[in-house]
């Protein structure tokens, strides 16, 4: 059956530092899909992060690339398995040199805390009770 995926596509000023980033979050580059001006991080099955230079960012789009330090061009936001993975993925992006983004929100049923990489792009990390999505 075929699974529909998702491409991230986010510009970078700094493709190692992304590089190192990511990879500090335990995510494998794929190197057949990389080079010297884009890195692809597949993050699941049906989920893979590229992160380009800005001149092929805009081989993409003819819009201006918004300086995701001073505005938000997107929340990108990923599911976690326990409340303790949300917790694992942002303390390795804090590490690898990301910073902490908003408040932990915790509703009992739901989980999630935030960080922003060394680009300003801001991810979000949530875990959902499964009876609570269920219904």
């Amino acid at each position: 059956m075929y699974q529909q995926m998702i491409f991230l596509n986010l510009a970078t000023n700094d493709l190692d530092a992304s590089k190192k980033f990511f990879t500090g979050l335990g995510w494998e580059s794929n190197a057949r899909f990389s080079d010297d001006s884009t890195v692809s991080f597949p993050v699941s099955e049906t989920i893979v992060v590229m992160v380009h230079t800005p001149q092929k960012y805009r081989e993409f789009t003819k819009k201006d690339i918004a300086d995701s330090t001073k505005s938000s061009e997107v929340l990108i936001a990923l599911s976690a398995e326990s409340r303790e993975k949300v917790d694992e993925l942002v303390e390795k992006a804090v590490a690898a040199g990301g910073s902490i983004s908003g408040e932990t929100q915790d509703h009992g049923f739901m989980y999630g805390r935030g960080f922003d990489d060394p680009d300003g792009h801001t991810f979000e990390v949530v875990w959902m009770d499964p009876a609570a999505v269920q219904g």
